[in-house]
This record gives structure tokens, sequence and C-alpha cells, in this order.
């Protein structure tokens, strides 16, 4: 285990005896006392996990993690709370956010969650990467490349697509990807999946009209063909 984490928390205390417990746990760990800082580190720095608080000064939390994803990166982020509000959660949900735990925690749990967040990430390869067909996708990097060649996506692009591939070969309804992808209620009328799929597909497939990596199930859904 060498995974390298960002801790984000204004609480001294709190920061350097969870900076210690995630050290002594096999991770590698920066640590980060203010929004400003945590951002600057969180894009400049190559960062497997952002644990950030939401509280902070200089910048709360929700904004330094709108700001990761507006900067392009899709690194997993875990919120940390202390409201537990569901309003709150839904927006860090919407903004980026992988997972969140209510202060007070308890270490075990936050532990597991950190150990989720990164299986998910990391998921068909040990080292963080899954190719199909002529694509190639780092999770770790947060880096997807076709024929050898850099492709942009966009942070809910790489989510979309990382989502997908951490459930290759299942059918995928559209409500599901909205719950999990984007943190919408079931329910929710929008477009905006189908038109993320389109996008995937004119930047991944050969022939996006005729797609075969990501493929629509008529009634039900999308699924990723890794085979």
């Amino acid at each position: 285990m060498n995974e390298s984490l960002l801790l984000v928390e204004d609480e001294e205390a709190l920061r350097m005896t969870l900076g210690d417990r995630l050290r002594s746990a096999g991770y590698v760990v920066d640590l980060a006392a203010d929004g400003e800082q945590g951002f600057e580190k969180a894009t400049t720095l190559p960062f497997d996990l952002v644990i950030l608080d939401i509280m902070l000064p200089r910048s709360n939390g929700l904004d330094v993690c709108r700001g990761i994803r507006s900067a392009g990166l899709a690194t997993p982020v875990l919120l940390l709370t202390a409201r537990g509000q569901t309003s709150e959660k839904v927006l860090g949900f919407k903004l980026g956010a992988d997972d969140y735990v209510t202060k007070p925690f308890d270490t075990t749990e936050l532990l597991a969650r950190i150990e989720a967040l990164l299986r998910r990430t990391a998921s068909h390869s040990g080292k963080g990467f899954l190719r199909i067909g002529s694509v190639l996708v780092d999770f770790r990097g947060t880096k997807v490349t076709r024929d050898g060649l850099p492709v942009y996506v966009t942070s809910r692009e790489f989510q979309l697509l990382r989502y997908l591939a951490e459930n290759a070969g299942k059918t995928l309804s559209r409500d599901l990807l909205l719950r999990e992808v984007w943190g919408y209620e079931i329910g929710t009328f929008t477009r905006t999946v189908d038109v993320h799929i389109a996008s995937l597909r004119q930047k991944l497939e050969e022939a996006p009209r005729k797609p075969k990596l990501i493929v629509t199930v008529p009634g039900f859904g999308y699924r990723l063909e890794i085979s």
C-alpha cells in the first residue's frame, strides 16, 4: 500500500492525529490547514484521494471540491462534515464528491471508506489501469488515451466512465447513473446521462453511431463492454 492521500483539515489536533493514523495504516499523507492551501496541493500534486473537511478557512470544502472538478481532475474526494445535513451532502455529491463521513467519526469507519474508494478507482487492475480495445484508462493518473494519444475528457465524463468500468458488463439504468455519478434524486428528469454518454462515444468509439464500447440496452440503460 503506497497510495498518496491529501488531508485538508483546519483543526490542528485532528489533522495531526488523523495524519499519523493514516500513515500507520500504510498511506503516504500530505496535509493542508485551509481551503486555499488544500486546493493548490490538490491541483498541482498527484494524489490518489483527497480527504476534505467542509468547514475550512480561506475557502470552504465545497468550494474546494468544486474547484478540483472544474480543474478537470477526477481524484476521489471524501468529505468530512460536522453538520450531517442532507442538503449539504447532496450538494457535495452534485459538486463531484465521492463519499462523506460525518464528524465525530470512528477512524475504523473512515479507513474502510478510504479503502472502498481506492478499490473503486483501481478496479479491474491492481495498477489502476483498464484497457478497452485501443482505449487505456488510467484511474490513478485520471487520464485517458486512445491509440496512445491523449483524449480530453471532462471531470464528469471521467467519473461516468469510471463508474461504468466499476460495473463493466452490467446494464446500468439512467436513474442509477444519475444517483451514483451526479447525486441526483431518483426520478429526476434530465437528459444529462445521454448527453455525456454521447460525448464519451465521440471521443472513444471508432464508430460513435455504432458503439461497441458503451452500448445502449433499449428500455434499460447502458453497459460498458470490455471483452
